[in-house]
């Protein structure tokens, strides 16, 4: 009996995973589980589908989806990838085919299909980059950038994606800032999430990285963040915990970073009290790849897979698990709930019903382009534009463009989220060429776009490296662009926020020249601008994607009127930030240091405000080529909820897009900076019309976080609501209204 049953298990298994021939298909199409798998069921919830499977497992079963390998060979551990791993891929996990539970393909996918490097690396589409979404201000296009990326990762036959990166901009030298979405946890939050919501809209699963507090990569992995507890409730955590409600991940990356002395992938105030149990986050914990440093502790501190093998000093969760186990030292209901989780989250979002099969020639490359080029011009800021240099006069008849490789292409940013494009590295020369790098330029040419629309005029181009040569050019020259780089990238800070090769001197040299000078920069973040006033312009291109050079030339050419507005505050020094200094710059291996997050939840524009500091370009800034106005500001409250409705009108004579931003300042109550970003909406307006909009607060903005009850609290008084086009908008319009005391959930909902 014990034979037949077991053929009778294989058979079932084969017929679910090969479409054998008998399975009975129910009124919704689904395919009606056997008797004798009744996990297959699609009609039960995910909850008891991850119940009845986790039940029907052998321990080494369960032990096989707790481990993951990576997907690359590492010549450095003497290791090859699991042969069901795809080459150059992030990481691998087997399944257990026995009850039709498939295998797991991971790849990093930050601002598209990533690869590792190597002979084999795939072509895929690079969005913009993370800053680039969240300057977008626009849910809609986060969302389709994602639905972009999770199709082309299906299609690739990946059903888990390393995405979702929402780290704070506490420190604006960071080389990963480009991956996530700025410094307020509201717009972050919101940003990441439909990003999330998108990619699982392709019945796979996303990440929520990186978990938590990891906002510097010097010393990423010995560092250790001190900050009380809400402080980190209310800025890091709660852009961390918006994202999770509105992408509803399958998957949280802790990171690599200690938080209060403890690693944060054996945290378990972070991984199970805050996570698990205060936001009922039901999915699985996942380590970075090396950020795993025990067995038992981390197991029961509620991390739930090891990945990336061998990134990792040891298997911790290989043998070693199998042996704490069976010795008791992390309990048999431990392990069952971290097999639990994973295959929760997979039934839940549809890797189990909808299985991946890799299917690249049906990737419409030309479609996914488009996508990443609406992003890229969506979120392009114009920072200056003093003497209407911009949109450029199609009249011109001699234009110069300068440096940037805008003859070849555009920047990408380094290191695991890397896209390798369908053309190449249009500059295989950059130095480095290996991790973090290769430095990649993608064949986008703005110099070849521009030449495209100026098909009369004469469009010289000029590297940049003799300033001199530049200099010469732009004085014959009716209009002049300069491009300008910043390579940022994963493992590595900057030393300062000044552009690097002497960029600086070179647009100051250019700019003396000609004043009409136009600087289009390609930066991983914010940067100092000493030669700001001598140019008529600049426009923040950030780093555009696979179609940037296009994308360029259609906002320059006012094809499209920029609407990107700044995520995160551009100071004017190094000295206008919490920590002058970065900690622990230069990097020294096995450091082990503090890094006192002293300016609490107080983060960026928040920060500016506390301080009275002037940056130079405040949070939210972003300049058009038509004008607005804001008018009609109403707020009510209706139980504790705060509504405010406006009109935004468009008084200039082209059509645009403005980001009406909601701030709300206290009165009376005291909290960490005088205000902070309500809401905010994004509105297409035609010259001469008006538009009527508005936002509805979350209660957790009106409040300040109490740790010893674990709520919420606004304090009664009057707060001032302010629609405004930036954090320091000169002519916002205001309003005041009353709220009574009131206590909501640590999830902001009211108690009862």
């Amino acid at each position: 009996m014990k034979l037949k049953t077991k053929i009778s298990l294989l058979s079932a298994a084969v017929a679910l995973c090969c479409g054998s021939v008998g399975a009975q298909t129910g009124a919704a199409g689904e395919v009606a589980a056997p008797a004798s798998m009744p996990w297959m069921n699609a009609q039960l919830g995910a909850e008891e589908r991850a119940r009845l499977a986790v039940a029907a497992m052998t321990l080494d079963e369960k032990l096989k989806l707790v481990y993951g390998y990576l997907g690359s060979d590492m010549e450095s551990k003497k290791t090859t990838r699991p042969a069901p791993s795809y080459k150059q891929s992030a990481g691998f996990i087997y399944g257990v085919p026995r009850l039709g539970i498939p295998n797991l393909w991971e790849t990093d996918a930050g601002v598209g299909v990533a690869s590792q490097g190597g002979p084999d690396a795939r072509p895929g589409t690079a969005l913009p980059s993370g800053l680039n979404t969240a300057a977008t201000w626009d849910l809609q296009t986060a969302y389709a950038g994602g639905a972009m990326i999770g199709a082309e990762a299906r299609s690739y036959g990946f059903n888990v994606l390393l995405a979702g990166g929402v780290n704070l901009m506490r420190e604006p030298r960071n080389g990963r800032n480009f991956e996530y979405a700025g410094e307020d946890p509201l717009l972050a939050g919101k940003i990441v999430g439909a990003q999330i919501k998108g990619i699982q809209s392709n019945r796979i699963v996303s990440t929520l990285k990186h978990y938590a507090l990891n906002d510097q990569e010097t010393n990423r992995t010995t560092l250790n963040v001190k900050i009380d507890d809400r402080s980190a409730r209310m800025s890091d955590l709660l852009a961390l915990q918006i994202a999770n409600e509105e992408g509803n991940p399958g998957a949280v990356m802790c990171s690599y970073n200690r938080v209060n002395g403890v690693y944060a992938c054996e945290n378990s105030y972070l991984l199970n009290e805050v996570l698990k149990k205060d936001w009922g986050f039901k999915g699985w914990v996942m380590s970075d790849w090396g950020a795993t440093h025990s067995t038992i502790p981390a197991a029961n501190a509620g991390l739930d897979q090891q990945s990336g093998m061998p990134f990792d000093l040891a298997d911790y969760f290989g043998p070693p698990l199998k042996e704490a186990v069976l010795n008791g030292w992390v309990p048999q209901a431990r392990l069952d709930d971290m097999v639990r989780r994973i295959l929760h989250a997979m039934f839940a979002h549809g890797v189990v019903d909808h299985p991946v099969a890799p299917a690249p020639q049906s990737i419409d490359f030309g479609a996914h382009a488009a996508v990443s080029r609406k992003d890229a011009q969506e979120g392009m800021v114009l920072l200056k534009n003093s003497t209407g240099a911009l949109p450029l006069n199609r009249s011109a008849k001699k234009i110069a463009v300068i440096g940037g490789y805008a003859d070849r292409g555009v920047l990408a940013g380094g290191g695991s989220s890397l896209v390798y494009p369908a053309g190449g590295n249009a500059a295989p020369e950059l130095m480095p060429k290996t991790w973090p790098g290769p430095v990649m330029v993608y064949p986008s040419s703005p110099l070849k776009a521009i030449k495209a629309r100026l098909p009369s005029a004469t469009v010289a181009y000029a590297d940049g490296s003799d300033r001199a040569a530049a200099a010469k050019l732009a004085r014959e020259s009716d209009v002049v662009l300069v491009f300008a780089t910043q390579w940022t990238g994963e493992g590595f800070d900057m030393p300062n926020l000044s552009l690097t090769d002497k960029q600086d001197e070179l647009i100051a040299s250019v700019a003396e020249a000609n004043a009409n000078t136009v600087v289009v920069l390609e930066t991983g973040g914010p940067v100092t601008m000493p030669w700001l006033p001598k140019v008529s312009a600049v426009l923040e291109a950030w780093y555009p994607g696979s179609d940037g050079g296009e994308a360029i030339a259609g906002v320059l050419f006012g094809e499209v009127n920029p609407s990107g507005r700044l995520p995160a505050t551009f100071p004017a020094s190094e000295s206008q930030l919490p920590r002058p200094a970065l900690d622990g710059f230069p990097e020294v291996a096995d450091r082990r240091f503090d890094v006192n997050y002293n300016e609490g939840a107080a983060v960026g524009y928040k920060w500016f405000d506390l301080k009275g500091l002037t940056p130079l370009f405040p949070f939210g800034h972003g300049l058009s080529y038509t004008e607005f106005a804001f008018s009609d500001l109403a707020a009510s409250v209706k139980g504790g909820v705060v509504r405010a409705s406006f009109t935004v009108k468009n008084t200039g004579k082209v059509a645009g897009k403005q980001v009406a931003q909601v701030y709300i300042s206290p009165l009376t109550a005291r909290w960490e900076a005088p205000k902070r970003l309500a809401g905010f909406q994004k509105v297409a307006v035609q010259p001469g019309a008006g538009v009527q909009a508005s936002v509805t607060v979350d209660p957790r903005l009106l409040a300040m976080y109490d740790s010893a009850s674990k709520t919420w609290k606004v304090a009664k008084g009057d707060y001032k609501l302010t629609l405004a086009a930036s954090a320091a908008d000169s002519k916002a319009v205001s309003t005041v209204v009353h709220l009574d005391a009131a206590v909501y959930d640590v999830n902001g909902k009211p108690t009862r």
